[in-house]
């Protein structure tokens, strides 16, 4: 008899998967105290049971021998690799002694930046009580125009902060959705939708993954996507098919803008004493404040405001999005889909929301203290990503996406969009940004946050941006997660300030986590006229041998992820559903076999020796032991800390006492903690008093947040106003143009930035990468099962340009942009945007790094796209080089790249070949074996 399943392991430990941002319940098979295989855990609210190649494979990553082992210190030139191996007191005394005089005189001379670290409720925490301005994770340079565009507009956004209705949308509209992110959820959720017979329309300019399942595919023209959905919005509103109810009782299209040109409030919503957004009530036909009872906005109404006339939002709306400069006509020909077919894509959303409604009988009560009877519903449902946010019109087209969903009367009703606990939350309960720095003391609040208008931007008195990345500076005012991206660029300038130390942590910023690589490489390495390095000291936390490990001074090395305490947090990103908040662990279900520790046990240590407040108690003696210690004991106000599972007797959730069982508890539930939310609750939840009242309860709220979505945005026109010459706070001259344009407060559409300076006939071509479903983050294309499914990676080409160029399978491209070239392997692909060529992201490695062998196809086949763009804009002959982003966030522009292509002689590997640097750990053997045995 054949045993089908033979025992693999003696016991089985559950935690938290790293090995994407999905962060799913995993089962850990530990055989004689080794990991001997990893499957999903069942019980998990996340994934059920589900996991993916990746999640499989977490196994090689703590086997890996790419994995740091000691603390280093650089004992070469920088860049070079060389190190030498010390202990773990002389590192952190070494930071100290580094850290502890700029606290004490300058402490914005620290910049302290992190990468997908999943921890950044902590991180920020560390660095306020250090009192440096400078702080921010990865959402600069990732997908911070989908984050901000959603919370400025509905309250929340898509991906880690929503989800469509699975279980009853039947038409599913993605844009730009590559696919390692969120993949087990969104793979679990197309599978229910195809089970029942619903549709899914995919958006983007290349098939694959999500896309290649999809029942229609556009193959839209990279940038154009705001174009694309504001022309859906133009349909949609000349053929009538809107709710206007839901507009009326939900949104701000019937609140009154001002009408008074020249003046300080044009643009505004006219507001009564109590600074409540005005309506006309149908009914009586005055004003009423948007919440009262009983009040019915009209949204067509005029009112007259002491000689000042009013019109409502949704009249500004019909304006706009009527013209025919939205017309698919009009936009066929740029968004490289035809005027048939977004008709076709309008007339099938508007079937399915309307003709497909259907009703919940549950009932429920609103803000206004009316009572439903039952829950009406659409099921039509939107996704997106990075795709249409890594562009420099990246904003704005999120803010449209939002405005289609809110027209069609989708978000937040069964069927639709939903969010995921701690949102929906309005603009006005997130923090503003704190800049205000001290010698010797704490930050004077949060270091990012939503600002309202340009009061709340991060200058200095002389109106210099106060942070080294110049996020919330006129440059970029709404830039809510920072500008990872621009720091070493601007700490190599000088601009606005000089810095002393940089601070990274799983940042690979010398390599695929940077726009101008080469670039980025000189500016670590270059030194001053007196021979000193131009940024003096480099601190740089991973647990792997990354490309940055040879840039740094000082190397603290991190576990893997089955080797310390992390804390998925409502504070921070948590794994909540729809109908459940929830949170969840790692504990080190492992010990590391090398001279390693946790990060952030490391970040509480150095906060203990350099007594930050919040770390030392009265005394000056350390107030916690290490990272889990913080966890449970840390209280960000009382009765609220980073876990809201089994507080205070150990069965209280959201707010309690602390419990010092509370860890435990978490490991014996499986590594997680699940809070369900009331039926009544369910939908409709930024107006719903019901989930009101269960969200104060839970502690994300001190107070009901019940709020209207955002479709005209007020933040946005002040600072139009401000650029229009209003204001104490106005931009610079040469900024006042660009504010003006991009900062309307109704989304628009604008070609990306660099389409005005690289000449479309020099460089016709889009060039874009995605994240493949095998990877993540770079650590991914080490891993040894991982890298059999990517270990190299060619630029794909559609067909006519394949054809043009006479190009065979095997054959070589240059590929030029406006800031270098790349000689790299080509491979054709007909279901592909006709004008865009595409590559996966981050399979391309240096050689030395990743203690992958010198002739491993990654550093020999492999590239990176990373070589052709650049953190500015080419130059456009106004003295001026402009940032390669977004003007109203900073998010780093990827997207928005275009080239040339040719056909190239084979060179002996893909060009540019930079020098091998030596790595610390060396180079991994052939094989790596291990038998286990039941």
């Amino acid at each position: 008899m054949v045993e089908t399943s033979p025992a693999v392991s003696d016991e089985i430990r559950k935690t938290t998967c790293y090995m994407c941002a999905c962060r799913c319940g995993i089962s850990v098979h530990l055989k004689d105290g080794k990991v001997a295989y990893i499957e999903g855990n069942r019980d998990h609210p996340v994934n059920k049971g589900v996991l993916c190649a990746k999640g499989a494979s977490g196994i090689m990553q703590v086997t890996a021998p790419s994995r740091l082992r000691k603390p280093l210190r650089r004992s070469g030139p920088r860049g070079s690799g060389e190190f030498e191996e010390i202990s773990w007191e002389e590192a952190l005394k070494t930071a100290v002694s580094w850290l502890e005089p700029i606290r004490k005189t300058a402490p914005e001379k620290l910049a302290f930046f992190t990468g997908r670290d999943q921890s950044q409720s902590f991180t920020s925490f560390w660095a306020q009580t250090f009192g440096t301005p400078n702080y921010a994770a990865h959402g600069g340079f990732c997908s911070v125009n989908m984050a901000a565009g959603g919370i400025y507009t509905i309250g929340g956004a898509f991906w880690e902060f929503g989800q469509p209705d699975w279980d009853r949308t039947k038409l599913f509209m993605l844009f730009g959705v590559a696919e390692d992110h969120d993949s087990n959820p969104i793979k679990m959720g197309l599978g229910k939708l195809k089970a029942r017979g619903g549709k899914v329309i995919g958006v983007n300019p290349v098939r694959s993954g999500y896309n290649a399942i999809a029942d229609e595919w556009v193959g839209i023209t990279p940038g154009t996507d705001g174009l694309f959905i504001l022309s859906l919005c133009h349909v949609l509103l000349r053929t009538g098919h809107i709710d206007l109810d839901y507009l009326a009782r939900f949104t701000n299209a019937p609140c009154l803008v001002i009408d008074n040109p020249g003046s300080d409030d044009h643009g505004l919503l006219l507001k009564d004493a109590d600074g409540k957004s005005l309506v006309i009530d149908r009914v009586t036909g005055k004003p009423a404040p948007f919440d009262q009872k009983g009040v019915r906005p009209d949204l067509g109404a005029e009112y007259d405001a002491d000689g000042v006339s009013c019109r409502t939002v949704f009249q500004h709306l019909a304006e706009r999005y009527l013209d025919d400069a939205y017309a698919p006509e009009t936009v066929a020909e740029a968004c490289g889909v035809t005027a048939g077919k977004i008709r076709a894509v309008a007339a099938e959303l508007a079937r399915v929301a309307f003709e497909e409604a259907f009703e919940i009988e549950q009932p429920w009560t609103d803000f206004r203290g009316e009572t439903h009877q039952t829950m009406p519903g659409r099921p039509v449902s939107f996704h997106a990503m990075r795709g249409v946010s890594a562009h420099s019109n990246g904003f704005q087209t999120c803010r449209s996406l939002h405005v289609l969903q809110i027209l069609l009367g989708t978000v937040e009703v069964p069927g639709g969009f939903r969010f995921k606990p701690p949102y929906p939350k309005p603009v006005t309960a997130h923090p503003t940004p704190h800049c205000k720095t001290q010698p010797d003391c704490p930050l004077d609040g949060p270091h990012l946050g939503f600002v309202r208008g340009p009061n709340d931007l991060a200058l200095k008195d002389d109106g210099t941006p106060a942070r080294i990345d110049k996020a919330f500076s006129w440059e970029n005012p709404m830039s809510a997660h920072g500008l990872m991206h621009m720091v070493i660029s601007n700490a190599h300038a000088g601009d606005p300030y000089k810095i002393d130390t940089l601070f990274l942590y799983m940042a690979n910023m010398s390599w695929n986590s940077s726009m101008n690589t080469r670039g980025v490489m000189e500016m670590l390495t270059d030194k001053d006229e007196n021979g000193d390095y131009v940024i003096p000291k480099i601190i740089y936390s991973d647990a792997y041998s990354s490309e940055m490990v040879a840039y740094a001074d000082l190397i603290l090395p991190d576990t893997t992820y089955l080797e310390r305490h992390d804390c998925i947090s409502l504070l921070d990103r948590p794994i909540c559903e729809a109908d459940a908040a929830a949170d969840a662990i790692r504990w080190p279900v492992i010990e590391p076999d090398r001279d390693v520790r946790g990060f952030q046990s490391v970040l509480v240590d150095l906060g203990a020796r350099l007594g930050l407040p919040g770390f030392v108690n009265e005394d000056g003696s350390a107030k916690y032991a290490d990272y889990a210690d913080y966890i449970v004991n840390h209280e960000r106000r009382p009765g609220i800390g980073p876990l809201a599972g089994f507080r205070g007797n150990g069965e209280q959730a959201g707010r309690g006492e602390v419990n010092p069982a509370q860890l435990d508890r978490y490991i014996e539930n499986g590594s997680f903690f699940v809070e369900h939310i009331p039926e009544e609750a369910a939908f409709y939840k930024p107006w719903n008093a019901a989930y009101q009242e269960w969200a104060v309860n839970l502690g994300l709220f001190d107070s009901p947040q019940p709020y209207l979505f955002e479709i005209y945005s007020e933040p946005m026109r002040r600072f139009q106003l401000a650029a229009e010459g209003h204001g104490d706070r106005q931009p610079p001259d040469r900024l006042r143009d660009q504010v003006r344009q991009a900062f309307d407060p109704l989304p628009v559409w604008y070609p990306p930035l660099s389409d005005s300076i690289a000449d479309p006939n020099t460089y016709p071509v889009h060039a874009l990468t995605q994240r493949p479903m095998a990877m993540y983050h770079s650590w991914g294309s080490q891993n040894a099962w991982l890298r059999q499914i990517h270990g190299r990676n060619p630029l794909y080409v559609p067909t006519r340009i394949w054809e043009e160029n006479g190009f065979s399978e095997g054959d070589w491209a240059k590929v030029t942009s406006p800031h270098g070239e790349i000689v790299v392997p080509v491979a054709h692909m007909a279901a592909l945007n006709e004008n865009t060529v595409w590559t996966w992201n981050a399979i391309g490695k240096r050689k030395g790094a990743w203690a992958l062998d010198g002739d491993a196809p990654e550093a020999t086949k492999g590239f990176l796209l990373n070589h052709l763009i650049h953190e500015l804009l080419p130059p456009k002959g106004d003295g001026l080089r402009w940032s390669n982003s977004d003007p109203i966030t900073g998010q780093a522009a990827w997207f928005d790249l275009r080239v040339r292509i040719e056909h190239a002689e084979p060179p002996p590997e893909s060009q540019p070949a930079f020098d091998p640097i030596k790595s610390p750990v060396g180079t991994g053997p052939n094989t790596v074996r291990q038998q286990v045995r039941s």
